[in-house]
Formats: structure tokens, sequence, C-alpha cells
């Protein structure tokens, strides 16, 4: 019944949404290489799912690898920082800058060191994109310790290990999946975004880009579905593995 619940709404709005687009085109009279409706777009994903599949899967994989070595340097990092003043001074200007780095910028230059024919810059434009929100995040979280909880460890002669583990981690984990949420749709953005500048032609963002030139516009809404469909998927894998944490702590 619940998950009746949960599942139920967001259907009904997407279902609704749907119809709503189907019948503006039709009543509308819009040209589709203006706005396709939805039934031709599923009329092209009928025809060529196996390359839709494949561009969702070369894109997946980029943004799959640079969430988890963003997302495990900026862990490492918070926990750092979190234990020493000098680095948590010294990372707050290089975390902000991280941040408001514009993925159209560094792309270009990525792909000018590591070669045209390569999916690493697309990977690192991806891990960049994850590291700032993931960062911070964990980072608030580990601050969160109360100092009556950290006295009333010590009182009970706990090591600084059995604090980490009974009180900082459980403490800090809301946050760092707050940050793990949000970075997981980044992940998927900033590796497609970085399709566009260069690279292997195998990538969502590339074949969008190749069909929107040659006017097939219901065909770029059929690679874009895809791209939406993976960013689902991200989303909801982050917020399944925060439920799945929550339920083995209670």
């Amino acid at each position: 019944m619940r998950a009746t619940r949960t599942v139920l709404p967001p259907l009904l709005v997407a279902v609704s949404f749907l119809l709503l687009w189907q019948g503006l085109v039709v009543v509308l009279q819009v040209q589709p290489y203006l706005l396709p409706s939805p039934v031709a777009i599923a009329g092209q994903l009928a025809l060529a799912p196996q390359l839709v599949l494949a561009a969702t899967l070369a894109t997946g994989l980029n943004a799959l690898v640079g969430f988890l070595g963003g997302a495990v340097a900026a862990v490492v990092l918070a926990a750092l920082a979190s234990r020493l003043r000098l680095l948590d001074d010294a990372s707050a200007p290089i975390v902000a800058a991280v941040a408001v780095l514009p993925i159209v910028s560094v792309a270009p230059v990525l792909y000018t060191m590591y070669g045209a024919d390569s999916q690493v810059p697309r990977q690192v434009v991806a891990g960049i994109a994850v590291f700032a929100p993931v960062f911070l995040n964990t980072l608030r979280g580990l601050r969160q310790v109360r100092p009556v909880h950290r006295d009333l460890m010590r009182s009970l002669a706990a090591s600084g290990w059995q604090l980490t583990r009974s009180v900082t981690v459980p403490g800090a984990l809301p946050y760092l999946f707050t940050g793990l949420n949000v970075a997981s749709s980044l992940a998927v953005i900033s590796a497609l975004v970085a399709e566009y500048f260069g690279g292997p032609q195998n990538g969502l963002g590339s074949v969008i880009t190749s069909a929107a030139a040659n006017s097939a516009t219901a065909t770029a809404w059929a690679y874009v579905t895809g791209a939406i469909v993976l960013g689902l998927l991200f989303f909801g894998a982050t917020l399944g593995l925060e439920r799945l944490v929550a339920r083995r702590r209670i």
C-alpha cells in the first residue's frame, strides 16, 4: 500500500503530462521539426531501441565512473578536513573554485590533454561536478556531533575509533546521502554535456547533437528520453541505498 502511494502520484502526473503534450501538438498542429509528439518519439524508440540503449550505456558508464571517483575523493577529503583545521582552511577556496568551474571550458581542455578518442575527460568532468556537493554535505555532517555525545563517549572510555563509528559516522550519513542524491543527477548531466565538445561519438550528447543537426527532432528526443531514464536510475539507486542503510541502522 505504501509503495502504491509512493509510485502512483508521480506516475499519474507523468501520464497526464504526456497526454496534454500529445493533445497540444495535435490541436495546435505543431510541426514535428519544432516539437514532435510523444507518439512520434515512442515510434523512434521502437525503431532503434538498441541504438538508444547503447548510447545510454556509454554515457551511464562515464557518469558512474565519475560519480564514484568524485564521491570517494570528496568523502576522504571531508573526513580529513573535519579532523585537521589547517586542511579545512586550505580546502575551502579550492572547493569553492571547483563548485563554480564551468564544464563548457573544462571539457575541451581535457580532450586536448587526453586525446579526442578518450572517455577520460567525460569521467573527469562528471567527477568534478560530483565532488563539491558531496564534500560540503559530508563535512557538515561530520561536524554535527554534539558535545554532550562526545563527552558521554569519553566518560565511557571510548576510543577515537569507537567515537567515530558509533557517533560521528551515523550522524553524518543523512548529510552524506543528501550530497549523493544531488550529485547523482549532476554526474549524468555533466557527462552528457561533456560529450557535446568532442570525444568518441557514442554517447547520448553526441547522438542528440547529430540528430538535431540533421533535423531528426523525434530521434533526438528519443535519445533525450534515454538521458531522462538514466538520470532517474542514478537518483533511484542513491535513494534506494540510503533507505537500505537507514533500515540496517534501525
